[in-house]
């Protein structure tokens, strides 16, 4: 074997020339990418795992192959595919924090590959997404397994696709496609692909290169030669009339702080009406002006700290995991059938407990005419339905559960009827068995040495409807096993939830932080402020509602119960107004939207302002001795709302109750709508700047008073502002 290094002028860029069996292999960047020779076709392999992201390196490896290729004219066409579970699934979104994208861009390296003089032929399987899809379309023919995905969801990140997307993928199926298709960020599947005109070819579970080559060699046989997207013409007369416009003025209608899809309909828009050199310029104008935003930062933040949470750190490599195959749930009302959806969704078998005949029934009914409703949007078939029902089961009898691996018990918010059905479940679950509660402020310690089975005991803490909101708190108790805990998390993904792994404390990670947020808006109402201005002052900021909307949904009753159990927990403030408005309307039976009468009063759906609760805070007011004004403005409301809230969230960090800040923005973007263009309350803390927070909490002790520590900064807020530090600077907290 013989080998020769060429360098390439100086360059990070070397190349070692293998020669074995008389077939040639050209090695890159530590094996990021190879071109092989079969026969008379060259194979280009992309192999940067995890999931073949183009990275500098790998766009370094396919300009030098792409280069390769034009210099050997035996090569008569080209095969591009990757090792691994995936084809290139995008982008190294760690680049995008740079100042500048390093070189070879992408548009340079796929206008080289398109203007290849040969068949250029994309293999792809798992997903080919953002860059990846666009590296495809880049090739002249496109061919997949069935299993396959492809996508541009660069939309999420706040971003356009950069790399040709929005002037190619128009070319090939038309301009309404890709726009419903770039502005949705959806995953498209092989078959859909091909019916749009993306893919040329779906194969089955086969050997996708040896079907790749198949193909090329067909494709030489039939004569046929490149064939350049960039080259194809978009027709005016197939753009629907008013396309764009109306896309605009959607956008305009529910605005949502993302600077991507603006520009999107921009750049598709030309791809109609202008040249592709002119509309990939603009692409790469426009696709910088997004990277540059502050709300790109922020939807990038959201997808790193996504996967950074289900991370858990100091935990042994070697766990034994546990397996589960059927899961129980006690408990068949609102909660407990979204939760036991989750499941079945899954295939997931599901046993669930009530007490009485008609709960059940009533229950599984409501579970029923969930998916039905799915049927009707197109989202599930009458047969999938019966499919998933026939996962689940009813029953009256916990022993029913002795064969479940995990048991979520989803009862009333009662920690002495929670103690019980705990009780319960450590006689007749299985060794080995996981037992859960779905509690959302409770202490999972007493629950579980009420089990007496706390090694395999945790929290989980589904989201309102729990079907359909992605968060799920992990809670980890003093004596949780390692094992579950790990488990839980694994499960939380498979049923395709985000989670976040919290300690214990009243609320965990969100309630708890929740609670600053209730007690200001209910101190605002006293001094003077309508629940309509303290809302429209939250929504400002992009939240989808206010403090008193959001009681007045999920039930007054409910928060003012949250309440009594931080009394009965010894936890309240012993100040003798905290929180008094929604007691108040708790025993006037205004328990919200559902009563209509809360906050606000209601004519059907839509919250009206009510003078009466003017009248209950000013006479609560008075009782109190709180002084009311007329002065208060947006911004009072957003900072004396939020920033305890972020104090709080500090608090959290320095008691270990949470890993990261960014675990804390999770559940807060995830569980209770903060926007994700803002990156969760503590990545928009860093972006408004610690000191500025500090001194505003020191301005309202002052102004306000802090005989119940309500302003108190926490100590690590005051040791970020000293060290002129960040909250994205924090390594693993861990109490």
């Amino acid at each position: 074997m013989g080998a020769e290094c060429l360098s390439n002028g100086g360059s990070e860029r070397s190349w070692i020339r293998l020669s074995t069996n008389g077939e040639e292999s050209f090695n890159l960047n530590q094996t990021v990418v190879t071109l092989d020779k079969n026969g008379d076709i060259g194979v280009i392999r992309i192999d940067n795992p995890p999931v073949n992201a183009l990275s500098q390196p790998v766009r370094a490896g396919l300009q030098a192959a792409i280069e390769q290729v034009q210099a050997d004219a035996t090569i008569r066409a080209v095969v591009v595919h990757a090792a691994g579970r995936t084809f290139v699934a995008g982008a190294d979104i760690n680049e995008f924090s740079l100042p500048e994208l390093p070189p070879p861009g992408f548009h340079e390296i796929f206008d080289q590959l398109e203007r290849l003089n040969r068949p250029v032929i994309a293999a792809i399987h798992g997903t080919a997404l953002g860059g990846g899809l666009e590296l495809a379309l880049a090739c002249h023919y496109r061919i997949a397994l069935e299993s396959a995905k492809v996508g541009l969801p660069e939309v999420h990140l706040g971003i356009l696709p950069g790399a040709g997307g929005t002037q190619r993928l128009p070319r090939l199926i038309g301009a309404q496609a890709a726009l419903n298709m770039i502005l949705k960020g959806e995953h498209v599947a092989a078959a859909k692909a091909l019916q749009l005109g993306i893919l040329d070819a779906v194969v089955g579970d086969e050997d996708l290169l040896a079907a790749a080559l198949r193909y090329a060699r067909e494709l030489l046989s039939q004569g046929k030669g490149p064939r350049r997207t960039s080259e194809l013409t978009v027709d005016p007369a197939s753009v629907p009339a008013g396309l764009f416009e109306q896309a605009r003025a959607a956008l305009q209608k529910r605005p949502t702080g993302n600077p991507a899809p603006a520009r999107i309909i921009d750049c598709v828009e030309a791809a109609v009406s202008k040249t592709f050199a002119e509309g990939a310029a603009l692409e790469k104008r426009l696709v910088e002006e997004c990277r540059r935003t502050q709300e790109s930062a922020a939807l990038r933040h959201r997808f790193f700290a996504e996967r950074e949470a289900a991370k858990i750190p100091g935990l042994p490599r070697d766990l034994e995991l546990r397996t589960i195959k059927r899961v129980g749930v006690v408990g068949a009302g609102t909660m407990g059938g979204g939760i036991a959806m989750n499941f079945v969704n899954v295939g997931i078998p599901v046993r669930i407990v009530e007490v009485e005949q008609a709960a059940l029934e009533r229950g599984l009914g409501v579970v029923r005419k969930n998916y039905e409703i799915s049927v009707t949007r197109g989202r599930l078939t009458a047969e999938e339905v019966e499919q998933r029902m026939a996962l689940l089961q009813g029953t009256l009898d916990y022993a029913d559960l002795a064969d479940c691996d995990l048991v979520i018990e989803a009862v009333f918010e009662d920690l002495e009827l929670k103690k019980k059905v705990c009780t319960r479940l450590g006689e007749v679950c299985k060794p080995g068995a996981i037992i859960a509660s779905n509690t959302s402020t409770l202490d999972i310690d007493v629950l579980a040495e009420a089990s007496g089975r706390p090694a395999d005991f945790l929290g989980m803490h589904f989201f309102s409807p729990a079907n359909v909101m992605r968060l799920l708190e992990v809670v980890r108790g003093a004596k949780t096993a390692p094992a579950v805990l790990v488990t839980v998390v694994n499960l939380a993904k498979t049923i395709g939830k985000v989670p976040v792994v919290s300690g214990v404390c009243f609320g965990f990670i969100g309630n708890r932080m929740l609670e600053s947020y209730l007690r200001e808006a209910e101190f605002l109402l006293l001094e003077g402020a309508s629940p309509a201005q303290i809302d429209a002052a939250i929504q400002s900021l992009g939240l989808p509602m206010g403090p008193c909307r959001m009681l007045d949904l999920a039930g007054v009753d409910v928060g003012a119960k949250v309440v009594f159990e931080q009394a009965k927990a010894g936890i309240l403030p012993p100040d003798p107004s905290y929180r008094v408005v929604v007691q108040k309307l708790y025993e006037l039976g205004r328990y919200g939207q559902k009563t209509g009468a809360g906050y606000y009063k209601y004519d059907g759906r839509m919250p009206l302002e009510d003078p009466e609760v003017e009248t209950i805070c000013r006479q609560l007011a008075a009782e109190h001795g709180i002084q009311r004004r007329s002065d208060i403005s947006e911004q009072e409301i957003i900072e004396r709302c939020l920033y305890p809230l972020i104090n709080e969230g500090a608090k959290i960090l320095e008691e270990g109750i949470a890993y990261r800040a960014s675990d804390i923005d999770v559940v807060w973007i995830n569980g209770y709508g903060f926007p994700d263009y803002r990156g969760g309350p503590m990545f928009w803390a860093d972006s408004i700047g610690l000191d500025r927070i500090a001194e505003r909490l020191d301005h309202y002790a002052q102004v306000r008073g802090n005989e119940y520590g309500y302003w108190t900064r926490a100590a690590l807020l005051t040791r970020l502002v000293n060290e002129g530090r960040k909250f994205a600077d924090l390594g693993i907290m861990q109490g």
